[in-house]
């Protein structure tokens, strides 16, 4: 199984069935907060959900598509952080994130983001890290900026957020280690 030390305090850990009750029950505890940013949690309605998204993902990965983790901070679940889509074709990563909106400025995400920035470099020899961000979210969009990301552009009307329609900050990283052009 995945695992991969951030910090002393910080650990990202590979999903597994295991981990659908406690994913669920940190959804739910975070559901208002979650459904300000993002469209997915009112499609969670128990651990049957939580355990289909991660067999979802488990499949993802054994094709090399994505990778969900979550994110444990001094020895409780707080979050996830996820490839949720790995493109070898045109070597770029798609980094996706949350975490319970109490352990929000910790630099829980900023630290875990960078771990994963540098196993799709070093490991997976991706080109480019994208990170796509809600236009009112800026939190994360500060996360980016803080990670070295360029905004590349802005997607407006770019998902229906309940009712809300919104746009999107695309945010890249290059390897400047990167052999290509």
């Amino acid at each position: 199984m995945f695992v991969k030390n951030v910090d002393e305090k910080i650990r990202l850990f590979l999903f597994t069935p295991n981990n659908a009750e406690a994913l669920f029950r940190l959804i739910d505890d975070n559901r208002r907060y979650l459904e300000k940013w993002m469209v997915w949690p009112p499609k969670v309605h128990s651990a049957n959900d939580t355990r289909a998204f991660i067999k979802g993902a488990l499949a993802g990965l054994s094709e090399m598509k994505e990778m969900a983790c979550g994110i444990d901070y001094n020895g409780h679940f707080v979050g996830s952080i996820s490839f949720n889509a790995i493109d070898f074709n045109l070597k770029k990563a798609v980094i996706g994130y949350w975490v319970a909106e109490n352990y929000q400025g910790k630099g829980i995400i900023t630290k875990s983001c960078r771990t994963l920035i540098d196993y799709a470099f070093t490991v997976l020899g991706m080109q480019k890290i994208e990170i796509r961000v809600a236009a009112d979210n800026t939190s994360s969009q500060k996360v980016c900026e803080r990670l070295g990301f360029s905004l590349e552009g802005i997607i407006k009307n770019s998902e229906n957020l309940h009712g809300t329609i919104v746009g999107y900050h695309i945010y890249g990283l290059m390897n400047t280690k990167s052999s290509a052009l």
